[in-house]
């Protein structure tokens, strides 16, 4: 059997259109994490306004303390999607521009 060679693969056509579209949908994933972020936002407001501070006991305290675990957790990963939002909104301004994703 004799190896053939092959044709060199032709590179991809640059079509605006189809690179705006795909920057498009890179800002709505954006956006879709934002949203994540409001909702986290909303989340820790409620977590806030469930501490019981009245509630004056251990059992009281460990209530509270859990929250307040809970709630750094949340505050974290909520910062943590900010920031990825942010950079995924930037990169779909570099995917309409450029016509491709950077990589």
């Amino acid at each position: 059997m004799s190896v053939g060679l092959m044709p060199a693969a032709t590179p991809p056509t640059f079509d605006p259109s189809e690179c705006a579209s795909r920057g498009h949908e890179v800002q709505r994933l954006a956006w879709r994490m934002k949203d994540c972020v409001d909702k986290a936002d909303s989340v820790l407001l409620a977590l806030r306004k469930a501490q019981l501070e009245g509630w004056r006991s251990p059992a009281g305290n460990a209530y509270r303390t859990t929250l307040a675990v809970h709630g750094s957790a949340l505050r974290r990963a909520r910062e943590s999607l900010d920031s990825a939002a942010a950079s995924v909104l930037r990169l779909s301004q570099d995917v309409g521009v450029s016509g491709r994703a950077g990589y």
